[in-house]
């Protein structure tokens, strides 16, 4: 899409250090005053509570409200870019349509269980750590009940922002500078590894994969809702377990995985990749659309011939 209808050599690679620069330091300040309310509001030595919640070595409601908040806003950050940078509106980088296909989105939300589901089931017959203790729920606290209204109402905003900018833009721009598609996905889903810090490689393997598929499906659906929602329903998962039987903060924080954890990550990525492009052919989604034709188009149109 950005270089079909006005194209420049430097509008992409000025627009990858845009985004990092305000997806990693203007977005986590702008929304800084949600963070000290938050804190005010829950009493206690203000700095000391500022300091706790940044370091995200104590996960808090507050804590993770800001952390899902900073990272929904690059959904913003995204279009701020691609409207002032590229002259696009931003609804060209949620799909070819252009806009977001709630429909398939929908589906691919069903889809993203039966993955999850899979997933589970393999994970369940190969060979695990005997030493782990017996699982045994969280107390139900004003704090839990909390966390869970978080996770609930703030992790689609997380997970969409991060697919926005790594899916949504980073593919377009990378992909209009190398023009390969492959060469594009490889480097976007390494940058969506690397992005999650310090970790061995089996659990480096398991974002890479996501990332990997993640890419792949926005080429063949056309649009970003396959893995926003798979995305979205990862990351409640995980944290709906560390809220009732674990750890939030050791959710987060995590850096180490089991070897065994390869086929598990195999599975889900290749069950949801085979189900979300049959499901795709079935209801006809829209894959492309035409680029402008000479340059009295101000923007791509879409085809009318072509499914929604």
């Amino acid at each position: 899409m950005l270089r079909t209808w006005n194209y420049a050599w430097w509008r992409p690679t000025v627009g990858v250090i845009l985004v990092a620069v305000l997806a990693l330091v203007v977005a986590p300040i702008v929304v800084l005053p949600v963070l000290a309310i938050g804190i005010w509001l829950e009493g206690g030595p203000f700095w000391d509570g500022f300091e706790r919640a940044l370091s995200m070595q104590e996960i808090t409601p507050v804590g993770l409200l800001y952390l899902n908040l900073a990272l929904g806003a690059m959904i913003l950050v995204t279009w701020l870019v691609v409207r002032l940078l590229h002259g696009l509106r931003p609804r060209w980088l949620t799909s070819v349509v252009p806009r977001m296909r709630w429909r398939f989105l929908a589906a691919c939300v069903g889809l993203s269980v039966i993955a999850l589901v899979a997933q589970v089931v393999v994970a369940m017959l190969v060979p695990g750590d005997d030493t782990v203790p017996a699982i045994e729920p969280n107390p139900v606290t004003a704090t839990t009940v909390l966390l869970g209204l978080v996770v609930i109402l703030t992790t689609p905003l997380q997970a969409a922002g991060e697919e926005y900018v790594f899916r949504g833009y980073l593919l377009q721009a990378i992909g209009a500078i190398f023009t390969n598609r492959w060469v594009t996905i490889l480097i976007t889903s390494l940058l969506f590894a690397l992005a999650h810090g310090g970790q061995n490689f089996p659990l480096f393997f398991d974002r890479f994969m996501f990332g990997f598929i993640a890419a792949w499906l926005v080429i063949r659906t056309g649009g970003l809702e396959a893995g926003i929602a798979l995305h979205v329903l990862n990351n409640m998962l995980a944290f709906g377990i560390a809220i009732l039987v674990g750890d939030v903060g050791e959710s987060l924080n995590v850096g180490e995985i089991s070897w065994w954890n390869i086929p598990v990550t195999l599975t889900q990525a290749g069950v949801y990749a085979v189900l979300v492009v049959w499901v795709a052919r079935r209801m006809g989604v829209q894959r492309e659309t035409d680029p402008p034709r000479f340059a009295r188009a101000a923007e791509p149109r879409v085809s009318s011939d072509l499914g929604s």
